[in-house]
């Protein structure tokens, strides 16, 4: 292995969503991860989030799968998990004996609605997270049914990376303290945390009610993507003064505009004409005009057209392992360069290695095998 994190030891507790993802960076950036199953299977190189990990299959409804779990956990730096507030009691491996065993693992939760509150018990998803933080009433169409941003926001965004900050900033911590602690992510506490600039503009009147009626949130003219006469589309988002000036030039619009670029009163008629601006060439076209320029225009890419843009290809931002689309690692670093992710291994793979590692005889995996302790 290589990247940052080569040497941190890293369970992760088989589940969906924002904790496979975070297993996944972390992996991406060197850590060892081993996934804790519930059954084998077979490889499935399309499953991204498994890749670079390893994984053991055990039945947690037996005591000795429980004891085998606790072994590998015993020498992890960070355990993560994605389940409901209790399961991971339920099944004896709650922070208590996991802590109590290793008292320098870091025990990161990850959760929707938190380990309490009144809808801790309740199921959801993302699209419910971003509901009751209120950051879903300002995404969509003026009129129309706010629109779901995929399951970017509060999944990843709100999730998995609160996640990855919560147990990196405890494993630096303990450093000092010596000691490991639980982390308690959920993704109704990071999604508000994402929105300290919409706060802001909340706190100065500079927000008002409606979709489609502020700065960052399609109601500009000059911050909304645009149809091409391809029935392709662009996005425009030039916010400064002298990019947005460069829009005006490039596309040909009435030069006054640069004058009133804020004026609120204007800018629904201006969505209209701009529109019919940008309808008269092809996507192509407009973006042979605006190559170069600071204009902050961009064509609106398909995820079949992503890998052979002429940036993200000197980037590297896309490669294919096994044959299967997916992006590089990320962050880059000077030192520390990442490896190119491993194709996914089956789950359960590893496991008679992974119990080796921790002090199993093969005759015990064995004998484990045959008790359906491993499954």
């Amino acid at each position: 292995m290589s990247g940052p994190l080569t040497g941190l030891i890293v369970v992760e507790m088989a589940g969906l969503g924002p904790c496979p993802l975070a297993g996944q960076l972390l992996a991406d950036l060197g850590a060892e991860v081993i996934v804790i199953e519930r059954a084998s299977r077979k490889a499935d190189p399309t499953d991204i989030n498994s890749r670079s990990k390893r994984s053991v299959a055990l039945n947690l409804k037996h005591p000795e799968g429980i004891a085998a779990a606790l072994r590998i956990i015993n020498r992890a730096d960070i355990l993560i998990e994605g389940f409901r507030p209790g399961v991971m009691e339920k099944l004896g491996l709650g922070p208590e004996p996991c802590l109590g065993s290793n008292p320098r693992l870091v025990y990161g939760r990850m959760t929707g609605w938190g380990q309490n509150g009144p809808l801790a018990q309740t199921a959801g998803h993302d699209i419910n997270y971003l509901s009751l933080t209120g950051a879903l009433s300002m995404i969509g169409r003026s009129g129309e049914p706010p629109v779901p941003p995929l399951n970017l926001v509060a999944d990843y965004a709100g999730g998995t990376m609160f996640l990855l900050v919560g147990v990196l900033a405890a494993v630096i911590e303990r450093a000092a303290s010596g000691k490991g602690q639980v982390v308690d992510a959920a993704m109704v506490d990071g999604v508000p945390a994402l929105m300290g600039l919409i706060h802001t503009f909340l706190a100065r009147g500079q927000w008002a009610a409606g979709r489609e009626s502020n700065l960052l949130d399609g109601g500009a003219p000059f911050y909304r993507c645009y149809r091409t006469a391809d029935d392709k589309f662009i996005s425009v988002g030039p916010l400064e003064p002298q990019f947005f000036a460069l829009l005006v030039e490039k596309a040909g619009l009435p030069a006054e505009h640069r004058d009133s670029q804020n004026d609120h009163r204007a800018w629904q008629a201006r969505w209209e004409s701009y529109a019919a601006v940008f309808a008269r060439r092809t996507r192509a076209e407009w973006e042979a005009i605006f190559q170069g320029t600071d204009a902050c225009v961009a064509p609106v890419l398909g995820m079949d057209e992503v890998e052979a843009h002429p940036h993200n290809a000197a980037r590297g931002n896309f490669l294919r392992v096994g044959e299967v689309l997916q992006a590089a690692p990320a962050p880059r670093f000077s030192r520390s360069h990442c490896a190119d992710p491993a194709v996914p291994d089956a789950p359960g793979a590893s496991t008679a290695a992974v119990l080796g590692e921790v002090g199993y005889t093969p005759e015990q995996v064995a004998a484990l095998k045959t008790a359906g302790v491993l499954t």
